[in-house]
């Protein structure tokens, strides 16, 4: 990505690697409000996950998905005021998130 250009002019789709996505990805993430929402989003859908795989009701898949981009898309569209980049880059941004989720729980990105 190029240093002088803001994260609004860089289109996702122009990286190749995760590597190179990745430091984009936080700067779509830099508000804090954001960050938290997407963590617990992330939360609730491990949580439904989980609770699928001890019941076998399919309905906690929704619900997971319900939570993880639920939650997301509101940071996004409410408080970093940026549309998510999973709509241009999906592998990517999933990725991003669970490593943004376990820097959050490292302590590597603040809270």
């Amino acid at each position: 990505m190029d240093s002088t250009a803001s994260p609004a002019a860089v289109d996702p789709r122009s990286f190749r690697t995760f590597a190179e996505f990745y430091p984009f990805y936080l700067t779509e993430h830099s508000n804090r409000t954001c960050r938290r929402l997407h963590f617990v989003g992330s939360s609730l859908a491990l949580s439904c996950l989980l609770l699928f795989a001890t019941t076998g009701q399919p309905l906690f898949i929704l619900a997971g998905l319900l939570c993880g981009y639920g939650f997301a898309w509101i940071g996004h569209f409410g408080f970093e005021k940026n549309k998510p980049a999973s709509f241009k880059r999906p592998l990517f941004s999933f990725m991003g998130d669970w490593v943004m989720y376990r820097d959050i729980l490292t302590g590597k990105i603040p809270f």
